[in-house]
């Protein structure tokens, strides 16, 4: 029914997942409610010829400033109101509220991404000239504007509570399946959408009542139109990356095959389906890779797919499982991706439990770890948390715990998890469990290298006072390259931790202080997370 559904053959079915959410506590959403920035107190510019004294690279006080660097975040779907909106046709009032709600729920989590799908099916979040707007926003299938810019908000809030904004997009989907969405049938779609004017770029599957339109990934043109109409979002908005899941080609059903013979008969030049298949999807990572860092160097490109890619008895190259192969089944070949460096970072879906005999999670990870060796894609594991509850390995409020214990040990650089209204529901104190482990301080987004890099000077503390609990300060911007974000450490014995990061513009201060006097260093961030100079160290009075 939607995006992250296993499949059958690994796992038991989803479908009592979706429901009985209501009642769930709001307790840890509201953990840490955000705080818009204070007038004053975020990091001032300079005057004209002052001199901001810089500090020692690395340390404060003469100790090592310690800050993790990990991406976590969840994803936020919108495909038939699975998170967000709760409904569609929600007023612009209440879809903020409710947005933001989520964000809180990120920030309480000391996430620093948040993954939210704008295009689930042929439509946008977003005023597009590629596309209609969503019916799981405006309640219609009609293309009729909301009248605002829900893409627009939904990033600048983000990013002031510094968190990224990932785009999730699902290239080839055109509808969703009847009644819920249109099915295969023209007569429903929106006015203006793309497949009514070309109905040679349609292909549905399967037949029957689950039917669905795709943009036929085998034809050039529709492939084309697809990339302009995301890349249309990174042109026209300030986001941080371009984020796919598992959506090329459709998992098989029944036994039938997707029906693109006559894209075949004009485009496959011999080649096997299959193989014909996998360079068409090749060609659309490789493309959408080119395009954006053309648009725009910053803009980081990831997918998340199936967590097999082939199994070792299928191939000497696969993993130690026994499921459906994203290679063979839907024609993703994930391990080229990762070979050609088309992509910044791979979230594969390891929905599994440690010990599940056709896709054990513990023999997967090493798998996609050695993958990701060397290359520069980053590696950051999609988790499962609508699974916690089932029988068996998942009713254990620890799996996903040992998960996360696992992929610290593999030097796993972060984690996604499924979905916004799993990671709030924390069903059985999983999420508690986890997140009082392995979440518990903040953390930076890990570096790419390959991404622009432009670290900012140092800044400087210049004063501090108690707003309630929290100690806030005064900051001065260093010379040189403005900052996008900075990071606050307080010393804590032979080392100085991380205890806030923020936006630059949101107020500076440390959220939990002691009770004591304390020495607090700040650091400036670039875009893509590098890191300045450490300030010199100032000393909060009890």
């Amino acid at each position: 029914m939607h995006r992250r559904r296993p499949s059958l053959r690994l796992v038991l079915p989803l479908v009592s997942l979706m429901f009985a959410l209501a009642v769930l506590g709001l307790g840890l959403l509201r953990a840490a409610v955000y705080e818009p920035p204070a007038a004053a107190g975020g990091i001032q510019t300079p005057a004209p010829g002052a001199a901001v004294p810089a500090g020692q690279a690395g340390k404060c006080a003469d100790v090592p400033v310690s800050a993790t660097r990990q991406l976590r975040g969840m994803w936020l779907t919108t495909v038939l109101n699975i998170d967000f909106p709760s409904r569609p046709g929600l007023g612009q009032a209440q879809i903020k509220a409710e947005y933001d709600r989520w964000l809180d729920l990120a920030v309480a989590q000391h996430h620093n991404a948040i993954f939210v799908h704008v295009r689930p099916s042929g439509d946008a979040f977003w005023p597009s000239d590629y596309a209609p707007w969503s019916e799981w926003l405006t309640g219609k299938r009609d293309g009729k504007s909301p009248g605002w810019d829900p893409l627009a908000f939904m990033v600048s809030e983000a990013h002031a509570r510094n968190l990224e904004f990932h785009a999730w997009f699902n290239p080839y989907r055109g509808t969703q399946p009847a009644p819920d969405g249109p099915g295969a049938d023209f007569a429903k779609l929106a006015p203006g959408h793309p497949l009514l004017a070309h109905r040679d770029w349609a292909i549905s599957y399967p037949t029957g009542k689950n039917a669905r339109l795709y943009f036929d990934p085998g034809n050039p043109a529709a492939r084309q139109f697809v990339e302009d109409s995301m890349l249309e979002a990174v042109r026209k908005y300030d986001i941080d990356g371009v984020h796919f899941d598992d959506f090329f080609y459709p998992y098989p059903q029944s036994g039938q095959d997707f029906p693109d013979d006559a894209s075949y008969a004009k485009y496959g030049k011999g080649k096997s389906r299959g193989q014909w298949r996998r360079d068409n999807v090749d060609t659309l990572v490789r493309e959408m890779n080119e395009r954006i860092k053309q648009l725009k160097p910053w803009v980081k490109f990831g997918i998340s797919p199936f967590g097999i890619w082939r199994n070792k008895s299928s191939d000497p190259a696969g993993s130690a499982s026994n499921g459906l192969e994203a290679y063979d089944a839907i024609y993703a070949d994930t391990r080229k991706w990762v070979q050609q460096g088309w992509l910044d970072y791979i979230v594969p879906q390891l929905y599994w439990n440690i010990g599940f005999a056709k896709a054990d999670y513990a023999k997967l990870l090493p798998w996609w770890t050695s993958l990701v060796k060397g290359t520069g894609v980053q590696l950051w594991i999609g988790q499962g948390d609508y699974r916690v509850g089932e029988k068996g390995a998942w009713s254990d409020p620890a799996e996903i715990d040992r998960h996360l214990a696992m992929d610290e040990k593999y030097g796993v650089q972060g984690e996604v998890h499924y979905s916004a209204k799993q990671v709030r529901a924390n069903r059985l104190g999983s999420v508690a469990r986890y997140s009082r482990n392995h979440y518990s301080a903040p953390a930076l987004v890990p570096v790419m290298k390959q991404l622009p890099a432009a670290p900012p000077s140092a800044p400087e503390l210049t004063k501090v006072w108690r707003a309630g609990a929290a100690r806030h300060f005064d900051a001065r911007a260093g010379s040189g390259a403005a900052a996008t974000s900075w990071a606050l450490y307080r010393v804590d014995g032979a080392q100085a931790r991380l205890v806030a990061t923020g936006r630059t513009g949101q107020q500076v201060a440390d959220p939990a202080p002691p009770a004591g006097t304390a020495t607090y260093c700040l650091s400036g961030l670039d875009r893509s997370g590098n890191e300045g100079p450490i300030s010199v160290p100032f000393t909060a009075a009890a």
